[in-house]
């Protein structure tokens, strides 16, 4: 879905023969999940007791922190699953969860945590709202992605419903 070619070599990790430090890796995974934590409540209110969003984030933190394997934390993108039981925004929340916690594997699912979380935010209270959370978003940006994640939303908005025109 949010992919494009060819792929931008810098979101590909620099042992992988991009351009991506390490450092820059748990920057964009780190905001990646700052974005679907904030859409965690349209989740919560469809399934209240659920945690298997919040447990994904807690992988995709452990992650940032080096305390667990890319691999560890992977497996914690089967927060996808979490959207099978839900609709609307709460499905798009998880959807943003899934998306964040593979940003561990392929740093480019960023921009898919991002822009599902605009979809949480427009299902749930319309287009206007979206771009507010879009802004928002960008607001959580660390200055050392932001030129990389801004030009990243204008390359690739085409593939995420434009979602990135705030």
């Amino acid at each position: 879905m949010i992919f494009t070619e060819p792929r931008d070599p810098r979101l590909i990790t620099i042992r992988r023969g991009g351009t991506l430090s390490d450092r820059d890796h748990r920057l964009l995974a780190t905001w990646a999940a700052t974005c679907a934590e904030h859409v965690f409540p349209f989740f919560e209110a469809a399934l209240p007791g659920d945690d298997r969003l919040r447990h994904a984030i807690a992988q995709n933190h452990a992650w940032t922190r080096g305390e667990i394997t890319m691999r560890q934390a992977l497996k914690a993108a089967a927060a996808r699953s979490a959207a099978r039981d839900v609709s609307g925004a709460a499905k798009f929340a998880a959807y943003a969860t899934a998306q964040a916690v593979a940003v561990a594997h392929v740093p480019a699912h960023e921009l898919g945590a991002a822009a599902y979380a605009i979809r949480a935010v427009q299902a749930a209270a319309g287009e206007e709202a979206g771009r507010r959370e879009c802004r928002w978003q960008r607001g959580q940006l660390p200055d050392e992605i932001r030129d990389l994640v801004l030009d990243d939303q204008r390359l690739r908005n085409h593939a995420c419903w434009f979602v990135f025109d705030c």
